[in-house]
C-alpha cells in the first residue's frame, strides 16, 4: 500500500473505493483507517487501468477479511466502474455508485470528521450528474456524520456549450466562442478567433454554436474558467492540465497585489456577462488582462458565496465544505472563505492535491459505507 491514514470519526462499515477517471487512486476504509494504493494516473491509459487492477487486489489483501461494499463512480462507463462492478459481482456485496460531486464534498467531511449537515461547493472541470449531464459547479445540501449518503442537489452555476463537445476542454477559445454566441455577438467568432485558431476552425465552431450541434452543456467550473483565459487571450490550446486555470489565476494575483480594493462585478451563478466583458479587454494591454482575470475570479467567488450563504441561512447550516480540483486555486479560495467566514459560517478545506480526485475515493468510500449501514444498499450482480 501506499500510504495509510486516520479518520477523525470511524466508518460504520468496511469499503474499497475505485477512484475516479482522472488521477485515479483507490483505498479501503475501516474503521478510522484508511489504507491508499498509489496514484494510477488518468484510466484512459492502459497502464494505469492494470494498475488499478492490481491495486483493488492488493486492498482486498490488506483487508484480511471480508468487505461490505465496493464504491465507484456514478459514469457507467469508466474502467473504475467496471473494477468496482465485477469485484462486487465476484464478492456477492454491494457496488455503490456514488456521484462524483457528492463524493468530493463527502471526502473532505470524512477527513475532517464533519458531523453536522454541510453546504458543499463542488468546482471541477467535470462529473456525470445524476440528471444524465455534465456537472462541475455545485451548491449540494449533504447530511453530516454517518447520514452522509443523503444529499440533494441546490444550486449550480449557469451551464456553458462546448462546441465540439470534449475537444473544448483543451482548446479554451471554444468555451470564449460559447459565451460570445450566446450574448448574440455569434458573427464575430470567425472574424475575431481566425488569426490564432485558423479560418476553418472558427468557422465551424461559429457554425456547430449557430445549429446547436454538438454543443453539450456543462456546468463545470473548470470550463468557466477556460472561457475566461481563452477571452482574455492567455491560453488557446491547453498542453498541460488546467494550463489555462493556471494562467489565469497567476494574472489575478498579480492585479490583486498591485490593487487589493478592485471591484467584483455582481453575476450571482451566471457569469456569461462577466466572461463576455474580457473579450473587449485590450490583450496588448499586460495590465487590463491582469485586471479582468481578478474580476473574474471576485465575480465566481462572490457569487458562490452569495449562494452558499442563502443557502445556509434557508436550511439552517453552520458549514460550508469546498471540494473539487478547483480549489487548487488560492485566490478563489481565499476570497471565498473570507467571504463565508465573514458571514460567520465555517469554512472547511483540504489541501491540494486531497481536494481533487486524486482523494476521491475517500469520499466514495465513506458515502458507501453510510448506505450499507443504513440498509438501503443492495448486493450486485455479477458484471
Amino acid at each position: 500500500m501506499d500510504a495509510s491514514t486516520r479518520l477523525p470519526r470511524a466508518a460504520p462499515a468496511r469499503v474499497l473505493a475505485c477512484g475516479a477517471f482522472l488521477k485515479n487512486a483507490a483505498c479501503l476504509v475501516d474503521g478510522d483507517r484508511v489504507a491508499w494504493s498509489p496514484q494510477h494516473g488518468d484510466l484512459g491509459e492502459v497502464a494505469a487501468c492494470e494498475a488499478l487492477g492490481r491495486s483493488v487486489e492488493a486492498l482486498l489483501a490488506h483487508a484480511g477479511g471480508r468487505i461490505d461494499a465496493v464504491a465507484h463512480d456514478l459514469h457507467p462507463d469508466f474502467r473504475s466502474t467496471r473494477v468496482a462492478l465485477a469485484l462486487a459481482g465476484r464478492l456477492g456485496v454491494p457496488a455503490v455508485a456514488v456521484q462524483h460531486h457528492h463524493a468530493h464534498v463527502a471526502a473532505v467531511q470524512a477527513e475532517l470528521g464533519i458531523a453536522a449537515p454541510v453546504a458543499g461547493i463542488a468546482l471541477d472541470g467535470v462529473g456525470l450528474g445524476d440528471d444524465g449531464l455534465a456537472w462541475g459547479g455545485e451548491l449540494l445540501h449533504v447530511d453530516g456524520g454517518t447520514a452522509a449518503h443523503r444529499w440533494r442537489r441546490l444550486d449550480h452555476l449557469r451551464p456553458i456549450r462546448l462546441p465540439g463537445g470534449d475537444r473544448a476542454a483543451i482548446e479554451p477559445w471554444r468555451l470564449a466562442a460559447a459565451v460570445l454566441h450566446s450574448v448574440g455577438r455569434g458573427p464575430e467568432i470567425s472574424t475575431r478567433f481566425a488569426p490564432a485558431v485558423g479560418a476553418e476552425a472558427a468557422r465551424t465552431v461559429a457554425a456547430l454554436l449557430e445549429h446547436d450541434l454538438r454543443c453539450p452543456p456543462t456546468t463545470a467550473a473548470g470550463r468557466w474558467f477556460d472561457a475566461a483565459a481563452g477571452a482574455l487571450g492567455l491560453c488557446m490550446r491547453q498542453h498541460a492540465e488546467a494550463q489555462a486555470a493556471i494562467a489565469l489565476e497567476a494574472r489575478a494575483r498579480a492585479a490583486l497585489l498591485a490593487e487589493p480594493d478592485l471591484e467584483a462585478p455582481a453575476c450571482g451563478l451566471d457569469l456569461t456577462a462577466t466572461v463576455a466583458a474580457l473579450l473587449d479587454v485590450d490583450r496588448t494591454d499586460t495590465d487590463a488582462v491582469a485586471r479582468g482575470a481578478a474580476r473574474f475570479h471576485l465575480a465566481l467567488a462572490d457569487g458562490l458565496a452569495d449562494a452558499a450563504i442563502r443557502a445556509a441561512c434557508a436550511h439552517g447550516l453552520g458549514d460550508v465544505v469546498l471540494g473539487g480540483g478547483c480549489f487548487a486555486n488560492r485566490v478563489l479560495l481565499e476570497r471565498l472563505s473570507g467571504t463565508l467566514r465573514g458571514a460567520g459560517l465555517r469554512v472547511h478545506a483540504v489541501p491540494a492535491p486531497r481536494c481533487g480526485d486524486a482523494g476521491i475515493a475517500l469520499g466514495q468510500a465513506w458515502v458507501a459505507a453510510c448506505a450499507v449501514a443504513s440498509g438501503i444498499a443492495r448486493a450486485a450482480e455479477a458484471a
